[in-house]
């Protein structure tokens, strides 16, 4: 994946911010990456609340993105057609309206023709991530709607539940059923995770479909109910 240099800022639009369904987005600036097991994340993270997006390879994660804030012209995350492209933990400050915060773009899984070793190494870049004292404060877990949840996909919200992180499940490529069909995979889905429906959000990148719902829980999720600016972070560019 190609991304800008760190602490780099990426424009919203023309006249500073762009309407991202669901929230205005001021700009995002990207913060740096974390490649080793050793690495510390950037030390502009300090201080933001954050949230990590994680799936499978190929599910969809960089589409999402780039439509969450605004960026499908110019896309903030590459969206590549091989899977495992994602190598390392990214870091982006994302200012809304409703507050900053870090958005954390973590390698996928499940790409089998990475060598098994460096898979590993991904694996245990995000399990320490994770895990940490500086980790999120919650996941959007993104599971393929047409397909459903793979073994992997189970196992991450598995390690979700254990370290006690809360999850959102964004169920991507909605638009690539039809309304009935649709219906049925969630409602499959749903009885499989066994989670509040609303923890589970059908979205589409290309569409935008489901981005302003996704949002909702993404706020209350990042700065609850009182929906509170993280960490007085400005609420105007």
């Amino acid at each position: 994946m190609r991304h800008p240099g760190p602490t780099a800022v990426v424009d919203a639009g023309s006249r500073g911010q762009t309407e991202a369904r669901g929230v205005k987005v001021y700009n995002v600036e990207y913060l740096g990456a974390v490649a080793d097991e050793g690495q510390a994340p950037p030390p502009t993270v300090r201080g933001l609340v954050q949230v990590a997006f994680v799936g499978r390879s190929n599910v969809g994660k960089s589409s999402l993105i780039n439509r969450l804030v605004g960026r499908t012209q110019k896309p903030l995350a590459h969206v590549s057609r091989r899977p495992g492209k994602t190598r390392a933990i990214h870091f982006y400050r994302v200012r809304t309206e409703a507050g900053a915060f870090c958005l954390v773009d973590l390698p996928g899984y499940g790409y089998a023709q990475a060598p098994r070793r460096e898979r590993a190494r991904w694996q245990r870049l995000v399990s320490r991530y994770l895990s940490g004292r500086s980790g999120p404060r919650g996941v959007v877990q993104l599971i393929d709607l047409r397909h459903g949840p793979s073994d992997e996909d189970l196992a991450s919200l598995d390690r979700l539940a254990r370290l006690g992180l809360p999850a959102l499940v964004a169920l991507t490529k909605a638009d690539k059923l039809g309304p009935l069909r649709r219906q049925t995979a969630v409602a499959r889905i749903l009885e499989r995770l066994r989670l509040d429906p609303e923890q589970v959000v059908p979205v589409s990148a290309r569409t935008g479909e489901g981005a302003a719902e996704l949002w909702a829980a993404l706020r209350a999720l990042l700065w609850g109910a009182a929906d509170e600016a993280a960490t007085g972070e400005c609420r105007t560019p």
